[in-house]
């Protein structure tokens, strides 16, 4: 099959569903991913791309030492505004993933969640639903959202939709990989107990599986099914 892992950031890629590329590739799937944010430039009040001209290029070379640790056929690096993503019309980043999705007849997307409280990831979940939209030629057969720790949990219930998973993915020998992939980004790391650090995302991993009887799960809400 053709995977495409759609998302927002550098990590959001390996935290909402880095074991289950490992699984993906390990049984043959061809897994492309595409990363349309730049990352680093909203921590300024006025985004200076120039200004974080180093930051940037570390953070790609991360993107692409994780993804190599996973496996992934190929790796691609947008650079949209960081948590500025409600500044670009819609359709400039439908027509981005339209593209994408076409060059590798993706059967299966991975994205974000609409309820995150990310305005990004909000953005490119709205962008994908509508690239993915069930036309004769679209060839996308499943559409799956993902949970990113530190975004998804931090919204306020009652603002948006909660993250309610109804599918798991077993990573019970891919979590360690998926660890591995999630250190190239010690710059968007934190310490414990932020719930994007290391320990809390194998500690959420654990959590997600042993509500479904395995060692280690990621979750996911169904977006659409195609059998």
């Amino acid at each position: 099959m053709n995977i495409a892992v759609i998302a927002a950031h550098p990590d959001d890629e390996v935290i909402g569903c880095g074991g289950t590329m490992v699984k993906h590739v390990s049984q043959g799937d061809n897994v492309h991913v595409l990363i349309l944010a730049e990352g680093l430039t909203s921590r300024d009040v006025y985004r200076n791309r120039d200004a974080h001209d180093s930051g940037l290029s570390q953070l790609r070379k991360a993107a692409k030492l994780a993804n190599e640790a996973l496996g992934v056929n190929s790796v691609k690096t947008l650079d949209f505004p960081d948590n500025r993503m409600d500044s670009v019309d819609l359709l400039d980043i439908i027509k981005k993933i339209e593209v994408f999705i076409a060059e590798f007849k993706a059967e299966v997307v991975y994205t974000h969640h609409a309820g995150d409280l990310n305005i990004d990831h909000r953005r490119i979940h709205d962008a994908v639903v509508t690239a993915c939209r069930p036309i004769a030629e679209c060839t996308v057969k499943k559409l799956l959202f993902f949970e990113i720790a530190s975004s998804t949990e931090w919204q306020i219930p009652g603002s948006a939709p909660v993250f309610a998973p109804n599918c798991f993915v077993d990573i019970s020998k891919t979590l360690e990989k998926k660890l591995v992939a999630l250190n190239e980004y010690k710059m968007e790391m934190r310490d414990w107990p932020h719930s994007r650090s290391l320990k809390a995302l194998k500690y959420l991993s654990k959590w997600r599986g042993a509500t479904v009887g395995v060692d280690a799960a990621e979750a996911f809400v169904v977006g659409r099914i195609l059998v």
